[in-house]
C-alpha cells in the first residue's frame, strides 16, 4: 500500500495522546498537539478533526510492545483505543519501544524542560515514532 497523503501519528497513553504530522513530501515529522484522554469519545473526535484539518485518512499509531515482542497492557490499550476508527481510516502500526526515552533525550539535548510538562514528551514521542516510520519506509 502506497501512501500519498500526510500521516498523522499518535503516541497513545492512558492520560494523554501526543500527535504529530508528516510534511507533504513524507520526509519529516512536526508536532501538532497533546490531546487529554479524559474519555475516549472526545479524544477520538479530536483525532478525526485533526485528520480533516490535514486532509488525510492515514493514522500511524505507536505500539509499545514488551521488550520480548509480546503485547502488554499498554499495547493492547492502544490497539483497543483505535478500533473505532479502523473501518474509516488507514491504520498503520509502528513499534515504539523506547520512543519516550528517545524523545526525552532529544528534548534534553535541545535544552527543553520537560519533567513538569509530560505533554511535551508525548508530542516529541509522536514525532519520533513518525520520523522512524518515514525513515524506514523511504523509497
Amino acid at each position: 500500500m502506497e501512501i500519498k497523503k500526510r500521516i498523522v501519528a499518535l503516541d497513545i497513553g492512558t492520560k494523554r495522546i501526543g500527535v504529530a504530522v508528516s510534511d507533504a513530501l513524507m520526509l519529516g515529522a512536526s508536532p501538532v498537539k497533546v490531546i487529554k484522554r479524559q474519555d475516549d469519545q472526545s479524544a477520538l473526535k479530536e483525532i478525526v478533526a485533526i485528520l480533516e484539518e490535514y486532509n488525510t485518512d492515514t493514522i500511524l499509531i505507536g505500539v509499545p510492545y514488551n521488550m520480548d515482542g509480546t503485547l502488554g497492557f499498554q499495547a493492547k490499550n492502544c490497539l483497543d483505543f483505535i478500533k473505532p476508527l479502523e473501518n474509516k481510516y488507514i491504520i498503520l502500526k509502528q513499534d515504539e519501544r523506547l520512543s519516550s526515552e528517545k524523545a526525552e533525550e532529544i528534548l534534553r539535548n535541545n535544552g527543553k524542560k520537560y519533567t513538569k510538562n509530560k505533554g511535551l514528551v508525548d508530542v516529541a514521542a509522536a514525532c519520533v515514532i513518525l520520523q522512524d516510520y518515514l525513515d524506514y519506509n523511504k523509497l
